[in-house]
């Protein structure tokens, strides 16, 4: 060692103006940190460990080169400069059917739907006032039937949808006791954005009929 060397590592040769050096690697006066058993000379910036990177490339996702003007990618995708973002958030294409979804039409979830949209209509939740009006029990009211169609739509496109515009039509009542089975059908699809044409059929006929517009978010 000379006048002005800090501490040294067993084995290790230092210089002055040498920074703390890890066991077993050469460095050169103005090197910065480096992970252990990588080389670096001046200029070079941290590396990835596992990852060759030259002056001016951008940090890539793990495992994955890129180079100085890449755009980044999807994680463990190679992007170069020039490449466009490949739409991948709506795999459906038109004439697409989604998968049914059976609903019980019980008591509680018609007036417990009734509730929690604000509507005290008595033919919502009173059976013998229904009566009085000419229904033979309560029914859905159309806020309910609203909700089922948006979240039959919301999961069968992922956490990531996003309901645009519900626009529903109501037929044949959901009284108690029955059962709605919701089908869709994609009718068109623009980049993130998809129209679902959805039914609601119960043992009367059906119940709604509409279309729905979702868009998948990135």
């Amino acid at each position: 060692m000379k006048p002005g060397d800090g501490p040294v590592p067993t084995g290790t040769a230092m210089r002055a103006g040498d920074g703390p050096v890890p066991t077993g690697t050469a460095m050169r006066p103005g090197d910065g940190p480096v992970p252990t058993g990588t080389a670096m000379r001046l200029g070079d910036e941290p590396v990835p460990t596992g990852t060759a990177m030259r002056p001016g490339d951008e940090p890539g996702p793990t495992g994955t080169a890129m180079r100085a003007g890449d755009e980044p990618g999807p994680t463990g995708t190679a992007m170069r400069a020039g490449d466009e973002l490949v739409p991948t958030a709506i795999a459906m294409r038109p004439g697409d059917e989604l998968a049914p979804l059976s609903i019980p039409i019980t008591r509680t979830l018609i007036v417990a739907g009734a509730v929690a949209s604000r509507d005290y209509q008595d033919v919502h939740h009173d059976a013998e006032l229904a009566r009085e009006k000419g229904s033979p029990d309560i029914f859905m009211n159309i806020l309910t039937t609203n909700g089922l169609v948006g979240r039959y739509v919301t999961d069968r496109f992922g956490p990531r949808a996003v309901l645009r515009k519900v626009a529903i039509r109501l037929g044949a009542p959901n009284y108690p006791g029955d059962t709605m089975v919701l089908t869709g059908t994609v009718t068109d699809v623009e980049g993130d954005t998809a129209s679902v044409r959805v039914v609601g059929a119960n043992g009367l006929g059906h119940h709604v009929t509409g279309t729905v517009t979702v868009e998948v978010t990135r």
